[in-house]
């Protein structure tokens, strides 16, 4: 019988561990609490058990209660979080259920994972708190999260995958890409690679993908390649550019404070003014993200410098007005 499972031996050995220093389950209880679906026949079970014996692990079969154990005065450690590491546990969970999708399956396994490990008050503080965040939500339908885990599967194994793609102004064409990462912003994630259509560094939005093929040749990824600095000057973490500008917004007093504390770019220096409200000089590798975003503070928000990014804000405020004119 052909008793090869997906998941490694390593995972289901700590599972065993786990369930023996819990001291309550008999030899058939043992499988279906190691297993995560398909649970190990009785020859794989006696084989990790034999593992852990030859590990050190001090276990055996008390016949009196008829379930497996660990010695008197041996234990696992169990995993005992402090306010700020659970604090630290509540927002992995919360960002995963406000990401949702794929996303957020992921980061619900990891954190289920870390709280099997953990103590009870850690369970019961994740589910009982009143802490909760709100991220725009990664949407995928199911079609497109095919076509993810594709990109994913040929990230992992450095392959370059061919597919169609669809530009935001609706042509299409076909590439050739050695995908480096993923981007997620504004609620869709990104493929960031080398494209050997136009021999050099572009960003795919993901739902735009279609028809991923991966290909057997393999390619290296530029040591001195960031996915964190890619897109770090830029408003929606997806634009690169070799040249940064400064573009500074004035802020009424009545959003200073916000507009503050908004991330928007990596490198920003704030003029406190007299008035209560704030210049905000920002550097950027695409002015006209930070004009685009600054609209979005109304009439509380004004591009001042320089004179290219704000007649820039002054032409799309009159097209603005033109329309509700």
């Amino acid at each position: 019988m052909n008793d090869e499972r997906s998941e490694p031996k390593v995972v289901l050995l700590v599972r065993l561990l786990n369930a023996i220093d819990e001291a309550r389950y008999s030899f058939e209880e043992l499988k279906d609490r190691i297993s995560d679906g398909k649970a190990p026949g009785t020859r794989s079970l006696r084989r990790y058990l034999a593992i852990l014996s030859e590990a050190g692990f001090p276990w055996f079969f008390d016949r009196t209660t008829g379930t497996y154990r660990f010695a008197d005065g041996y234990s696992l450690r169990r995993l005992n979080l402090t306010q700020r590491e659970l604090l630290g546990l509540v927002t992995l969970k919360r960002l995963g259920s406000s990401l949702g999708g794929t996303l957020a399956t992921y980061i619900e396994e990891t954190t289920t994972k870390l709280l099997s490990a953990s103590d009870r008050r850690a369970a019961s503080t994740v589910d009982a708190t009143s802490f909760s965040i709100r991220l725009d939500a990664v949407a995928l339908t199911p079609d497109v999260e095919r076509i993810f885990e594709k990109l994913q599967r040929a990230e992992r194994a450095r392959r370059r995958v061919t597919f169609g793609y669809v530009d935001k102004r609706g042509a299409r064409t076909n590439r050739r890409v050695d995908p480096y990462g993923f981007i997620v912003s504004s609620g869709r994630i990104y493929l960031v690679g080398f494209d050997h259509n136009r021999n050099d560094m572009r960003v795919f939005a993901v739902d735009n993908v279609a028809d991923p093929d991966i290909s057997p040749q393999t390619f290296e990824r530029p040591v001195d390649f960031n996915l964190e600095a890619y897109g770090a000057h830029s408003v929606s973490g997806v634009w690169h550019g070799d040249t940064l500008t400064d573009v500074t917004v004035r802020f009424s007093p009545v959003v200073a404070k916000a507009a503050a504390a908004a991330n928007v770019a990596r490198e920003k220096r704030l003029a406190r003014r007299d008035d209560g409200g704030v210049d905000i000089t920002y550097r950027v590798s695409d002015p006209l993200e930070i004009v685009r975003w600054s609209l979005g503070w109304g009439a509380e928000a004004e591009v001042i410098a320089p004179e290219s990014a704000r007649g820039t804000a002054r032409e799309i405020a009159r097209g603005i007005a033109a329309r509700y004119g």
